[in-house]
C-alpha cells in the first residue's frame, strides 16, 4: 500500500496541481489569452501524441498487437460515448461562455480519469518502473496546464470570479487520482491487463488529441502557428521519452 500511496500523491500533484496552475495562469491573463491557450493546447496535443506512440503503445504491443488495437478502439469509443451528452449540451449552450466553461470542465474531468490510469499503470511497468511513472506524471502534469487554462478562460470571461474559476480548474484534475489508483491496481494483475490498460488509456488520449485539443486550438486561433506548436510538442515529447 505504500507504493499506492506514493502514486496517489504524485498523481495529485500532476493532476490537480497542473490544472490548478493552468487555471490560475488563465485568470492572470484574462481575456487576451486565446492565442496563448491555442498554442498551449496544440503543444500539449503534440506531447501526448509522442508519448502515446513512442512509449505507451510501444510497451503495450509486446503483449499482442490485436489486444492493443482492441484496447485503443475501446478507449476511443468509451471516451466518445462518455462525451456524447456533454457535446450535445455544448451545442445547445455554445452562445454562453460561462456554460461552455462548465461543459469544458466536465469534459476534462472525464478525460482525466484514463490519464490517471496511464500514470498508475506506468508505475508497475516491469521495464520502466518508477522512472516511467514519474515521467508520465510529469508529461500529464504539463498537458494539464493548458487544460486548466481552457476551463478558466471562458468561466472568467462569462463573469465568474477568477479565484472560483481557478478552483474549478484545479478540481477537474481530481479524477486523475482515482484513475491512477485503478491503473496501479490493474497493472499489478499481470502483463496482459497492464497492456490493455495502457492501450485503453492511449485510445482515450488520442480521442482527446484529435477530437478536442487540436480542433479547439484551431478554433481559438485560425493560423499555422498551432500546427507548428503541435509539431514542436511532439518533438519535445519524443525527447522526454528517449532522454
Amino acid at each position: 500500500m505504500e507504493g499506492l500511496g506514493m502514486v496517489i500523491l504524485i498523481t495529485a500533484a500532476a493532476g490537480i496541481g497542473g490544472t490548478g496552475l493552468g487555471g490560475t495562469a488563465a485568470c492572470l491573463l484574462h481575456r487576451d489569452s486565446s492565442r496563448v491557450v491555442s498554442l498551449l493546447l496544440s503543444f500539449a496535443a503534440g506531447v501526448m501524441t509522442a508519448v502515446v506512440c513512442f512509449d505507451l503503445l510501444a510497451d503495450a504491443v509486446t503483449a499482442g498487437l490485436l489486444r492493443v488495437v482492441a484496447g485503443v478502439l475501446m478507449g476511443y469509443g468509451g471516451t466518445e460515448l462518455l462525451n456524447f451528452f456533454i457535446s450535445r449540451e455544448n451545442r445547445r449552450e455554445e452562445s454562453s461562455l460561462f456554460l461552455a466553461g462548465l461543459v469544458m470542465a466536465a469534459a476534462i474531468a472525464v478525460h482525466n480519469m484514463p490519464e490517471g490510469m496511464v500514470i498508475g499503470a506506468s508505475f508497475v511497468d516491469a521495464e520502466g518502473g518508477l522512472r516511467s511513472g514519474m515521467m508520465m506524471a510529469a508529461v500529464i502534469g504539463l498537458h494539464n496546464i493548458p487544460e486548466g487554462m481552457a476551463v478558466a478562460v471562458p468561466l472568467v470571461a462569462g463573469g465568474m470570479h477568477p479565484a472560483r474559476a481557478a478552483a474549478i480548474s484545479a478540481l477537474t484534475g481530481a479524477p486523475t487520482v482515482l484513475g491512477a489508483a485503478l491503473g496501479y491496481l490493474l497493472g499489478n494483475m499481470g502483463s496482459g491487463v497492464l497492456a490493455l490498460s495502457l492501450s485503453f488509456a492511449s485510445g482515450a488520449m488520442l480521442y482527446v488529441v484529435f477530437g478536442e485539443l487540436l480542433p479547439e486550438a484551431e478554433r481559438m486561433w485560425t493560423s499555422r502557428m498551432p500546427a507548428l506548436s503541435a509539431v514542436v510538442g511532439m518533438m519535445v515529447g519524443m525527447i522526454i521519452v528517449y532522454a
